[in-house]
């Protein structure tokens, strides 16, 4: 096996190239307690997905049993590390493989794997370095079902942090991306936090860098299967992309430069030399 790290199990391994460019295109899927959804995820699939990788979290349920028979790729974690130590793994499992295009879905079936193909293209076309499902473009967000609270924090975090990194984009806090291989290699991933403020560290990073960001509607679903999380780690994350954010904009600005934003040597120009 390529690459193995300590603490992880591995089992099941595939390779291919799809039709889209003739680029590799992995899907992965960071999953804790995920048995009741993912059969569905996976059904939506597209056929353009070269490997689907699911990465368990020390799930309780049959979570593993279950990816094991769908053919999917399983990673296990001896311990239980976190939703961001997850995607850790998971695009680092991604990379060992060649992953020319990595697209994350949730395994909770609140996003739907319909649009991969879509932000796969996105990215494998070279259009941009990554590709972002927006439950706020065409009014998604609210038509899906998302708490009333939950999209005035979301409005209001992405305003206050358009105007910091001096982006545009309709938000920052969707689960459902799909990004470049030669992206993943350049940004300090393991800098960032373990638990939910990595996406949006991570989308930072990507802002402060220069990548080509580019998002497509996407409907979201809200269930009591879907996972979510509570008021205080609410609050918690909301205070980490408020620190995020400010580190992002001093990090434009040429004045600080946290360990989150400190790029492959050559940054942008690498990124852009290896597409």
């Amino acid at each position: 096996m390529p690459g193995e790290h300590p603490g992880v199990r591995y089992g099941g391994y595939s390779c291919g190239r799809s039709m889209l460019n003739s680029k590799r295109i992995v899907v992965v899927l960071p999953a804790y307690n995920a048995a009741r959804t993912i059969e569905a995820t996976v059904a939506e699939l597209p056929e353009c997905i070269d490997e689907s990788i699911l990465v368990d979290d020390c799930s309780s349920d049959d979570t593993v049993a279950l990816a094991r028979r769908l053919g999917l790729t399983v990673i296990q974690h001896e311990r239980n590390r976190g939703y961001g130590g997850n995607q850790k793994t998971c695009y680092a499992a991604a990379l060992e493989r060649d992953a020319d295009v990595v697209i994350m879905i949730h395994p909770d079936y609140q996003y739907s794997p319909l649009l991969a193909t879509a932000m796969a293209s996105m990215v494998a076309y070279g259009m941009y370095d990554l590709a972002l499902g927006s439950r706020i473009l065409g009014g998604q967000a609210m038509r899906g079902g998302m708490p009333v609270y939950k999209y005035i924090s979301n409005r209001f975090l992405t305003m206050f942090e358009n105007l910091m990194l001096g982006a545009h984009l309709s938000e920052y806090h969707t689960g459902y991306r799909a990004y470049s291989g030669d992206l993943l290699r350049t940004l300090p991933l393991e800098e960032n936090s373990e638990d939910f403020v990595f996406d949006n560290q991570l989308l930072a990073q990507a802002i402060v860098l220069g990548a080509r960001i580019g998002e497509v509607s996407c409907p979201s679903r809200y269930f009591p299967e879907a996972s979510s999380i509570g008021l205080r780690r609410s609050v918690s994350y909301g205070l980490g992309v408020v620190k995020t954010s400010f580190e992002g904009r001093l990090a434009k600005m040429g004045i600080s430069r946290s360990p989150l934003f400190r790029f492959r040597e050559g940054g942008l120009k690498a990124l852009r030399a290896s597409a």
